[in-house]
């Protein structure tokens, strides 16, 4: 809710109670935006939901609660419409005042968070010896996003990036190294990921078919877990490569992100066991250490067990999330913790944050979040592949983007016969390339399944980043065409005059609610939807047929078209940052 409807529903509330009482204190007026601009700009329902407390017609009741409703100050005299809305009509003069207050505020009218809190963000995540895919695509960059508005809001974010560092995976890869390549096991960068990722699944093969095998790879796991100085020099190695290779990927994204890996939360693992037992959640079942789960059952319908150490005195993925998740709120003191994995992972949460809740480990004011997020499919509606049917890797699918986007611009300065340099050229194909990727992900509703297209997500028209893109760069352009300096608009007033100036101020001025709403709901998609329709709503301002004249219009209408321009091209710009997006001067 924005501050006017804030301000509307205090005083529909107070209307209410001096028409019927102080027994409706507190009655919700049901304050809604209004579905269809001639019915004005909001609509309060809460006639027909009094009706039958009251034995009252609804329009009767409308018309005691307007009688009482003084909105002078904001809005038109209310209107009783159909069965009982009251319908209500933002004043031009308040419209113009509140443009003109956001005009100075860096932060155009959107309050930072009264309370601010330590929050976590878990993103990203990926194994080491193995390259970023497909997969972790959306979590880089739904995290990076949701990071970056509660960064904005004014929230202590902590940015971790929880990569799979340990276990049994590292004894069957050194195990293997030793004998095919014990060079890498001892110089830095012997290898390229390639080559590493190829050897680990023929580790992965071997470990499968070779019992002996399978028992070297567990003596080294062993010899990790104690310290051994050649095997942990080996691992650190395998570490260091694989993390220069995350931060190419995360250079290309603009994605901060904290390394803070399984092997941190190693030594915590047998404490998580202890208190589990002191607490006498644990029971042992078949030799391992579990704790039995509500509302989980398995396939024959008995409760279904968390194992938390395993029958051979190893440890899990839940082990380590409990012991990540007790660190996070004893040490980092996190108010709010917030996982943004794949759906699939869901269970896994519910299980674990049950097992902490059981154990009293979450404290009354710390709120645990699983953000969970839908497959990226290819154009064919399956889980997105190479033609060979390999997971599409991160980098290849980044590098493909940028060069469609590089040979889109080719074409199109050729055909305006357009001569700009090389280093122009690249700097757009990038800026786009990226852009498109991370914009057609987020503004999808996280929770569904998406079909990546490269076509469609560069497309420069619809609900896509380079659309967005060149509405910032056309106001741009605006104000080089009229050699105007918008920083030095000054304390202009804004006029509103024209129904697309109504319509875009309107528009402007929602900025705030929508942010609010994303920090609560995590739902990304709703600040794209918003630019979205900003970018319409000016598009339709500046249209030479249904809008208004900007730089050859009389003033003050030439100077309050160009604050209008300017504001719409702010906002763009920092609802665009918080997506994790870098707008162009020029394109």
């Amino acid at each position: 809710m924005n501050a006017t409807q804030e301000k509307l529903k205090i005083q529909l509330e107070q209307a209410i109670v001096a028409a019927f009482g102080a027994d409706f204190a507190g009655v919700d007026p049901i304050l809604v935006s209004a579905s269809n601009p001639k019915f004005g700009d909001y609509q309060a329902n809460v006639a027909l939901s009094l009706s039958k407390k009251l034995g009252l017609q609804p329009r009767a009741i409308a018309g005691a609660i307007a009688l009482k409703l003084d909105v002078s100050e904001i809005c038109e005299p209310p209107e009783i419409a159909g069965p009982g809305f009251i319908n209500l009509k933002l004043k031009t003069a308040y419209l113009e005042a509140q443009l003109n207050e956001i005009q100075a505020d860096p932060r155009l009218g959107v309050p930072a968070a009264k309370t601010p809190k330590r929050e976590i963000v878990d993103f990203s995540s990926p194994n080491i010896a193995k390259e970023m895919h497909v997969g972790h695509l959306r979590s880089t960059i739904i995290g990076d996003s949701i990071a970056r508005i509660l960064e904005f809001q004014g929230h202590d974010v902590l940015r971790l990036n929880h990569v799979g560092d340990w276990g049994t995976q590292f004894g069957m890869l050194i195990a293997y190294l030793r004998e095919v390549y014990p060079d890498a096991l001892t110089t830095a960068n012997a290898l390229d990921i390639g080559d590493l990722v190829s050897f680990y699944r023929k580790a992965k093969l071997r470990f499968d078919t070779d019992a002996a095998f399978q028992e070297t790879a567990r003596q080294e796991v062993v010899r990790l877990q104690a310290g051994a100085e050649d095997t942990l020099h080996a691992w650190k190695l395998l570490c260091e490569q694989s993390r220069q290779e995350f931060q190419i990927i995360y250079d290309l994204l603009d994605v901060q992100v904290i390394e803070r890996g399984e092997s941190f939360y190693n030594p915590l693992l047998s404490g998580v066991v202890e208190d589990l037992e002191k607490s006498g959640l644990l029971v042992e079942n078949q030799g391992a250490k579990c704790v039995f789960l509500e509302g989980f059952t398995n396939r024959e319908g008995e409760p279904l067990p968390l194992i938390v150490q395993k029958s051979d005195g190893g440890y899990n993925y839940a082990t380590t999330d409990l012991a990540s998740l007790r660190y996070r709120i004893q040490q980092d003191q996190a108010k709010r913790i917030i996982y943004v994995t794949d759906a699939g992972q869901g269970n896994h949460f519910a299980q674990f944050f049950q097992v902490a809740r059981k154990a009293r480990w979450i404290p009354d004011d710390v709120e645990l979040v699983h953000v969970p997020f839908g497959l990226v499919l290819g154009e064919d509606g399956k889980k997105f592949k190479t033609r060979s049917g390999d997971t599409v890797r991160l980098r290849d699918l980044l590098d493909e983007a940028v060069s469609r986007a590089y040979a889109d611009l080719k074409t199109r300065l050729q055909e305006e016969e357009r001569q700009e340099t090389e280093e122009f050229i690249n700097e757009v194909a990038r800026v786009v390339g990226i852009s498109a990727v991370k914009y057609a992900d987020l503004s999808q509703n996280r929770t569904s399944n998406y079909i990546f297209s490269y076509d469609k997500m560069l497309d420069f028209k619809g609900n896509t980043a380079p659309y967005m893109l060149y509405a910032y760069a056309r106001i741009q352009g605006i104000s080089r065409k009229g050699d105007i300096n918008f920083k030095e608009l000054g304390n202009n007033a804004v006029l509103l005059e024209h129904e697309t100036e109504l319509a875009l101020a309107k528009y402007l001025l929602q900025l705030d609610e929508v942010i609010s709403s994303v920090e609560q709901d995590l739902l990304p998609n709703r600040l794209c939807e918003y630019l979205y329709e900003l970018s319409k709503k000016f598009n339709q301002f500046y249209d030479r047929n249904q809008g208004v004249q900007v730089l050859e219009a009389e003033e003050p209408q030439r100077t309050s078209r160009l604050i209008l321009c300017d504001l719409t091209a702010r906002t763009l710009k920092l609802g665009l940052s918080l997506l994790g997006i870098q707008v162009l001067e020029r394109m």
